[in-house]
């Protein structure tokens, strides 16, 4: 089997990378990204593609010919103060990918979706894959995956002889991505001593907080199992138990304290509007209506299970932080040039 990574340097493409090349069926691996790697991976070679371009399509399609399996990966969080560039990378870039897929007849693609997909849905029962996938409209990132969504139901309709199957994970966490997630998510203020559970004496306990999460190992497996396959359809995944106030407060030996939503939703917008946090307060609103998500179709299609609980993927991303932990691919190495002053002077959520 020969596998094209559309997105092979992030969080979730380095792990399947590294899946797929432990995998006796793949025989070679071609791993694409804006920025290629100085990573020497067995079975792997790189390319460099950059989807906000149009010239893409061409160079997509000259990298997919002979290919058995496509798993397209590639998102932009960031810049999220500029929606217009992220859309052009992500939905555009997207579309890019479906119409090389189709030109170079490619027999099976894998989609990165994600929960955020979905409409806002229920806390107190687990939801499957029938449930809408509208998003949350006031969400940038919500907006985007679910206009993949729609996509996808496109491209099905016009290439019914592409195998076509949708993850959609929780957020995913790992040791190797702490760095990443760090300057994504909370921006250049965090420092490694900050990350200690002793540190946080309280957790806020916001009406609504209750959401999934899975290790990133564990879904680099569920991708590879469905290369190999013959499943169609989007598949939920996350790990066992749900996180809440009370797993956050037990994890970090503090108190959940109870919370309005305005009052945390004021703070992170107030630190957004000063340039002090990469992520806008709509991505708050939309976490606190994603539904529970019900995985039993992956364990049962895929025979997938997670090795790893809810609590041990938050443990690596903790761990990560405080040991300011990375990978030698340029969206996961912990240091970048100039540091956290350029973060600072590129203006906090702005730099891609």
């Amino acid at each position: 089997m020969r596998v094209v990574v559309v997105g092979a340097t992030g969080n979730v493409g380095s792990a399947l990378v590294r899946a797929l090349a432990g995998d006796p069926a793949v025989t070679s691996v071609l791993g694409l990204a804006r920025r290629t790697p100085d990573w020497t991976v067995a079975k792997t070679s790189w390319d460099s593609v950059d989807l906000r371009t149009e010239r893409s399509a061409v160079e997509l399609t000259e990298c997919f010919r002979g290919a058995d399996a496509v798993v397209h990966l590639a998102w932009m969080l960031q810049p999220a103060r500029d929606p217009a560039l992220t859309w052009r990378a992500n939905v555009l870039g997207t579309t890019r990918v479906l119409d090389a897929v189709a030109a170079a007849g490619v027999p099976t693609l894998v989609v990165a979706s994600s929960l955020a997909a979905y409409s806002p849905g229920p806390k107190d029962r687990a939801v499957d894959e029938s449930w809408p996938t509208h998003g949350w409209p006031g969400s940038a990132y919500s907006r985007e995956k679910a206009y993949v969504e729609r996509l996808l139901d496109t491209f099905e309709l016009r290439s019914p002889d592409t195998r076509v199957v949708r993850m959609r994970p929780g957020f995913l966490f790992s040791r190797e991505s702490a760095a990443e997630q760090r300057r994504l998510f909370i921006g250049p203020l965090l420092f490694a001593p900050m990350a200690r559970p002793e540190l946080s004496p309280v957790v806020p306990d916001l009406p609504g907080l209750r959401f999934q999460v899975l290790r990133t190992g564990d879904a680099a497996d569920a991708y590879r199992r469905a290369l190999t396959k013959p499943v169609r359809g989007a598949f939920n995944l996350a790990a066992d138990p749900v996180v809440d106030p009370a797993l956050l407060g037990r994890l970090l030996d503090a108190r959940p304290v109870r919370l309005p939503r305005t009052v945390l939703r004021g703070a992170l917008a107030a630190a957004y509007r000063g340039r002090l946090a990469p992520v806008p307060p709509q991505l708050l609103d939309a976490l606190l209506r994603l539904p529970l998500m019900d995985c039993s179709r992956a364990a049962d299609e895929l025979g997938w299970r997670p090795r790893f609980g809810a609590e041990e993927a938050l443990r690596d991303l903790i761990n990560g932080l405080r040991h300011r932990t990375g990978a030698h691919t340029p969206p996961l190495e912990p240091d970048l040039p100039g540091g956290r002053l350029q973060e600072l002077a590129t203006g906090v959520g702005r730099r891609p």
